[in-house]
């Protein structure tokens, strides 16, 4: 089947725009150029944009994406496998930090008497601990010791200032999300404040931040049943909202 650049931009996410420079880069040229001179683009450049995008979520530049797939020796199935390992590891790493928002909110409901560095230190503690228990078997079967390690360690490494931070701008975030969806609008003005405001708090944990990795954490949100339930316990319908809300805030910034 073949696209034209319009139709090729719609079905994957990005702008019109995006493939014309990956065209004027020489990234990804289109098959054939029509009678009408529009970029039309077949199943082997459909195959190429979405390794350049899966490169893309990973945070690496053009120039290397380039040298990659342009490379002798480059293996599709490989890469493909490649791709899959670090998302499933980015993936386990959202599900953690989610976990500590849900275990910060359980400590605030509650009675405990502790100072602020003993309750974040047993914070950490407790929730490594719940969620060994709770995904510890599984998640070490599917995905391996050290990915789980990794994790672990990243949660133990964060400080009393960044969890606060973490708190403070999430806080904001569901607050302004709930004013949102009152538009029920995901492109009004305080849906994409909202959009905006996930993507400050995703970049703090993602230093290799991309718009595509950002799009698909959103699909994410309604794909998986776990980071649906989460955000659906403020109203049903929230995660697809803030999924879409993110498309747009994408779109629109692109």
């Amino acid at each position: 089947m073949e696209y034209t650049i319009k139709k090729l931009a719609n079905l994957a996410g990005v702008s019109t725009r995006t493939l014309r420079y990956y065209d004027e880069i020489h990234l990804l040229k289109p098959v054939r150029i029509n009678s009408s001179g529009y970029r039309i683009y077949g199943q082997k450049e459909i195959d190429r944009l979405q390794q350049i995008m899966f490169y893309r979520e990973l945070g690496m530049e053009l120039n290397t994406i380039q040298k990659i797939i342009n490379a002798d020796d480059y293996n599709e199935i490989a890469a493909l496998k490649t791709h899959r390992m670090k998302l499933i590891n980015e993936n386990l790493r959202l599900i953690l930090l989610i976990n500590n928002i849900e275990k910060t909110i359980k400590m605030k409901e509650g009675n405990v008497n502790m100072n602020d560095d003993e309750k974040f230190v047993g914070f950490k503690n407790n929730l490594i601990e719940e969620n060994e228990k709770k995904y510890g078997k599984e998640i070490r079967e599917k995905y391996g010791d050290e990915a789980i390690n990794k994790s672990n360690e990243q949660l133990n490494n964060m400080t009393k200032e960044q969890y606060e931070f973490i708190e403070k701008l999430n806080n904001d975030l569901f607050t302004t999300l709930g004013n949102a969806l009152k538009t029920k609008d995901p492109a009004s003005e305080e849906a994409q404040k909202a959009a905006k405001m996930h993507k400050e708090w995703l970049t703090f944990y993602w230093s290799n931040y991309s718009k595509e990795a950002h799009a698909s954490i959103a699909r994410l949100y309604v794909d998986d049943e776990r980071f649906k339930a989460y955000y659906d316990k403020l109203t049903p319908g929230t995660a697809e909202f803030l999924r879409d809300a993110i498309l747009i805030y994408l779109k629109k910034n692109d």
